[in-house]
């Protein structure tokens, strides 16, 4: 056997080409939708960003009795952003945020001036706590800080839980919770399109707001781009004016009809968070064959789950029957993590040319959120520990069974 310099053993260069992390599953229908739009003469935003609001929207009202309506953005952050502000979170609120999630999540709120209390995750699980969410809940209600260390003061005006990895939150839990103490409740629901609840409800359509991301590793991807859903006219309304500037009309259609006015009015200071037809136009297509993605997911997680669910160095990510597979964040075991770093692991996959990454780094560790708060650890040990021996490997849907099969031997090699 050929063992390199340090006593490892040497992969043949035969299987080493590099798997990337994730990687866009695009093809000819796509390139023929931009070309359709880059032929017609309009780029920005117009007919294809209204037809896949429908579209989209359409998707999810599946069981509605009110069904719910969509606005296209240029970003989850965009969205999350409006969505906030739409429920009157203004400066001094404190918005509570799972601290096992992407910065976006909780920069959206310092946008608006709001401070961020973050929770902890459930045990054995990478999903918001309800009952450290009600903790943290009431004692800001009661005028405490928002940890007995420390942290935020103020009054809780709304609550983003996170569907982390395509996995549904409790959302019977948390919305409960947050009836309760009047906050309001908006999904970030970046990983989870199309995912659903064990009850059979869609993902980000069961809080006030629910927000999707199409960047490009998501499981529908329009390169970069988002949407916002809610059964709230008002919500609805008060986003699609904010998107484009705080303009009182869709101003697109002035440049094409010779009929249209020229004249609009500034009702608010909004923003430039509207999504373009050459995007919407590859959302279209990729709505169109959601579920094959899907199915694509979920055929790699069910390989990765035979080979490392019996095995007592892995713990295997929770999953459901609704799980959108968006990420596979495998564990190492503490009995293998004591003899072998989860860091040295990541640089080794990547040595054999296995990309891999980390999801997440718990945003109560980063500087900007741990000085603002003097944030403790102690507060988080969920996350804390989860951050500290996870691994998310490759579940993009153009993966073949054998660079499937080549990162289960390179773990199983390496560990």
């Amino acid at each position: 056997m050929a063992v390199d310099s340090g006593g490892n053993e040497k992969i043949p260069q035969s299987v080493t080409d590099f798997i990337p992390f994730a990687r866009p599953f695009i093809g000819k229908e796509e390139e023929d939708a931009v070309l359709r739009v880059l032929r017609s003469g309009w780029l920005t935003t117009a007919a294809e960003a209204l037809a896949f609001e429908d579209e989209f929207a359409a998707r999810l009202n599946l069981t509605a009795e009110i069904p719910v309506k969509a606005a296209a953005l240029n970003s989850a952050t965009s969205g999350l952003h409006l969505a906030l502000e739409a429920c009157g979170v203004r400066a001094g609120d404190v918005v509570i945020v799972p601290s096992y999630t992407f910065a976006a999540t909780a920069e959206a709120a310092v946008y608006l001036g709001a401070d961020v209390a973050f929770v902890d995750c459930a045990p054995n699980s990478f999903l918001l706590d309800p009952a450290h969410f009600e903790k943290i809940a009431r004692r800001l209600i009661e005028g405490k800080t928002a940890y007995e260390s420390g942290g935020p003061t103020g009054r809780p005006r709304a609550v983003i839980p996170v569907h982390f990895g395509g996995l549904c939150v409790d959302m019977d839990a948390v919305n409960g919770i947050a009836r309760r103490f009047g906050i309001s409740v908006i999904e970030d629901a970046a990983h989870a399109f199309p995912a659903y609840t064990e009850a059979g409800f869609p993902a980000g359509t069961l809080g006030d707001a629910g927000v999707f991301s199409f960047y490009a590793t998501k499981t529908l991807t329009t390169a970069e781009g988002g949407m916002l859903v809610s059964r709230n006219a008002d919500i609805i309304k008060r986003v699609t004016l904010m998107r484009c500037h705080g303009i009182d009309r869709n101003v697109w259609n002035r440049y094409t009809s010779g009929k249209a006015s020229w004249y609009y009015e500034v009702i608010e200071a909004g923003c430039k968070y509207n999504l373009p037809d050459i995007l919407a136009a590859i959302g279209r297509v990729q709505l169109g064959r959601a579920d094959d993605l899907l199915d694509k997911r979920k055929s790699i997680a069910a390989c990765y789950d035979a080979a490392f669910s019996g095995d007592s160095r892995f713990s295997v990510p929770p999953s459901a029957a609704g799980d959108a597979r968006h990420l596979y964040p495998l564990r190492l075991n503490p009995t293998l993590t004591g003899r072998v770093s989860r860091d040295d692991c990541i640089s080794r996959l990547k040595e054999m040319g296995i990309g891999v990454s980390v999801h997440f780094i718990p945003l109560h560790t980063m500087p900007y959120y741990k000085k603002r708060y003097d944030l403790k650890a102690e507060d988080f040990p969920q996350a804390e520990d989860a951050y500290k021996r996870v691994i998310s490997l490759p579940v993009w849907p153009g993966m073949t069974r054998g660079q499937v099969d080549r990162v289960i031997d390179s773990v199983l090699r390496l560990i």
